[in-house]
């Protein structure tokens, strides 16, 4: 006997082929087949309440409104997701590299942002005291290597979250003495950096950049400083890395010690704290804003420039602000419409 394959057996074997393709290209990482580039993917994550989180010696009574931070949920793509991108359409595929730093592991590069995330909740203390006017004792400590800059010699050899503390044996305590050093070093030439990494002193070669004439190693400064605060503030993040939260933190520290920052209103923020006030940018924003439409937040408050510009894409009803500082943050939020 001859057995026929009927038109609904072979479309029953593609559907069962076709299936299981896609099982195995959702479970294998990107990256893993030959050819193929390592890709991560950023999801949005529904806003976090800052209050539960942050807890100040001398709390007032709780003022009316909400105080949101947000994050962004970082993983590794699967090599359907990579392939097919619009299957996720609030995500966000980057390169590896844009996530684990060149010769780091993805432990190394989850270490750094924890150590980004626990500086960040210090100088955000420090800023919202000092508004608040207390004495806030800040020691200069050195410079932190916050982004390490393709193509140059930085890479691999530095690490971020470094502290550089000297060049050449020179000490470099703030930003301005790490550029007065690099002043007197012909470009291109190697400086030997003194880092503390870990707990650890290190002397580390690096071949600084010509930029305009002026020698310059390959990374984003901030800068590092020993922080003394006149009262207890602690923090709890939960895991949470990266240092995008330290304006909502500043805003909720103002608001536990008696300041009405919120005014009744249901505010996102989000944004790097500067000693100085400054507000910095941040990654992840898309995702970002969509958690804040999730979380039904009124208002986001977003750095100024391309951050803002991104947001108002995704906001929706969201109200949008942009700020570049902690005094531009305030007095936005104290001329909002009364809730």
């Amino acid at each position: 006997m001859r057995r026929h394959l009927s038109p609904w057996r072979v479309l029953g074997g593609v559907i069962v082929l076709v299936f299981a393709v896609l099982v195995i290209l959702y479970v294998v990482p990107s990256g893993d087949f030959p050819g193929q580039a390592q890709k991560y993917i950023l999801l949005p994550d529904v806003a976090h309440p800052v209050s539960p989180l942050v807890n100040v010696q001398g709390a007032r009574p709780a003022k009316p409104g909400n105080l949101y931070f947000v994050d962004v949920i970082e993983r590794r793509a699967s090599t359907l997701e990579a392939l097919f991108p619009s299957l996720r359409p609030r995500a966000t595929l980057v390169p590896a590299g844009a996530i684990v730093p060149p010769c780091a592991s993805p432990a190394q590069a989850e270490a750094a942002a924890l150590q980004e995330m626990s500086f960040s909740q210090r100088v955000a203390a420090a800023v919202a005291l000092r508004k608040l006017g207390y004495d806030v004792e800040v020691k200069p400590t050195g410079v932190v290597v916050s982004q390490l800059i393709a193509d140059t010699h930085a890479p691999c050899r530095l690490q971020p979250m470094d502290v550089v503390v000297s060049v050449d044996g020179r000490p470099t305590p703030t930003e301005a003495s790490l550029h007065e050093e690099l002043g007197h070093v012909q470009p291109g030439a190697v400086v030997k950096l003194q880092v503390l990494r870990g707990g650890h002193t290190l002397t580390v070669p690096v071949r600084t950049v010509d930029v305009g004439g002026r020698a310059l190693v390959g990374f984003v400064p901030d800068q590092s400083a020993k922080i003394k605060l006149p009262i207890k503030v602690a923090i709890d993040t939960s895991g949470i890395g990266g240092p995008s939260a330290g304006l909502a933190f500043t805003l909720e520290v103002m608001q536990k010690l008696g300041r009405n920052v919120l005014h009744g209103h249901k505010v996102a923020a989000t944004g790097e704290m500067e000693l100085n006030g400054q507000v910095g940018p941040i990654g992840g924003i898309k995702q970002k804003t969509y958690g804040v439409r999730q979380a039904g937040a009124d208002v986001f408050l977003v750095p100024a420039g391309q951050n803002a510009r991104d947001a108002r894409r995704y906001a929706g009803p969201v109200h949008i602000i942009p700020v570049r500082n902690i005094d531009q943050a305030l007095r936005a939020l104290a001329t909002l419409p009364r809730a």
